[in-house]
């Protein structure tokens, strides 16, 4: 089992326990035996809030670094959790009142907070080496701004990405959100220990910023309509070139750090990578005056009378 896996959880009383037995093997493969009591109790109090007050499918898993592992309890709602009201350390009650779950988890914790997303929402946390007897760590709201596509000119090239594989761009989508999640959240927690999180941070915003609003609208119309493949057409600046070329570069790097488990996430597989190095030679070299080339299934391109512009 490989250490970016997750784990799937029945909704049943058993679910805690199940994720608290992963949980202790994970930290224990990790070599972070020092924090597998925070981590269980931690757990247990998140898979028990979202198995009473949350819907399935019910998930845990293991992200961030060996240095600072974040663990997180996905569940199919997406109402946010409320944070616990700060409490003295002594105070009895804590035991007592509704809540209680993620006043112990804020105690076991180093950091921690949520993300909501369209279908689901994750609730996470970086156990501590011990609990604390005060309050216990402040909630991190991990938001992700949605930036504005970078105004198109009139000298704009049309752009088409002809042949494209919609399921396994999806997939691929779904990849660079995990990844462009974590390195925002390392960039939020521990900006001193990993600075290259926020410098890919920025890179990732400003390469989302030249796709235009028509490319999203394509997909996610292949997307609903179940289609296999699609032409997608497209006006893009020139200026966005070397940004693609930069960006070929930074994935490869971030496989690298999940392949060498110095991020605790999952690397791209090979169909995916090769999709979107095509993606991005394509739109380099129609942006330079190129014909588009149709993407098959070995990962390389056919040859296409089609030109550009």
């Amino acid at each position: 089992m490989p250490l970016s896996s997750e784990l799937t959880l029945a909704s049943s009383p058993r679910a805690a326990a199940d994720a608290r037995r992963w949980v202790s093997d994970v930290f224990e493969r990790l070599e972070r035996d020092d924090l597998v009591e925070c981590a269980e109790l931690g757990v247990s109090e998140l898979v028990a809030n979202a198995v009473l007050h949350a819907t399935a499918p019910f998930k845990v898993r293991v992200r961030g670094t060996v240095s600072h592992p974040r663990i997180e309890v996905i569940d199919g709602s997406t109402s946010p959790p409320v944070p616990p009201v700060p409490l003295a350390g002594d105070d009895l009650d804590l035991l007592l009142t509704f809540g209680r779950g993620l006043s112990m988890v804020a105690q076991c914790a180093t950091a921690w907070g949520a993300t909501i997303e369209s279908d689901s929402k994750i609730v996470w946390f970086e156990p501590a080496a011990q609990m604390s007897d005060e309050g216990g760590a402040e909630w991190v709201i991990d938001v992700h701004d949605q930036h504005a596509p970078e105004p198109i000119s009139d000298t704009a090239v049309e752009v088409r990405l002809l042949g494209l594989d919609v399921p396994l761009y999806s997939s691929l989508a779904r990849q660079y959100h995990e990844l462009r999640r974590e390195l925002r959240l390392l960039s939020l927690s521990h900006q001193s220990d990993y600075p290259l999180a926020g410098d890919l941070t920025s890179m990732f915003a400003n390469f989302e910023r030249q796709f235009p609003d028509a490319f999203s609208e394509q997909l996610r119309a292949a997307e609903r309509d179940s289609r296999p493949r699609v032409d997608l057409i497209f006006p893009m600046v020139r200026e966005a070139g070397p940004i693609f070329v930069t960006m070929t570069e930074m994935f490869d790097v971030a496989d690298a750090f999940c392949r060498a488990e110095r991020l605790l996430s999952m690397a791209r597989t090979p169909a995916q990578r090769a999709l979107q190095n095509w993606l991005l030679t394509e739109l380099v070299q129609q942006l330079g005056g190129a014909s588009a080339q149709p993407w098959d299934a070995q990962g390389h391109t056919k040859p296409s009378t089609s030109q550009v512009g």
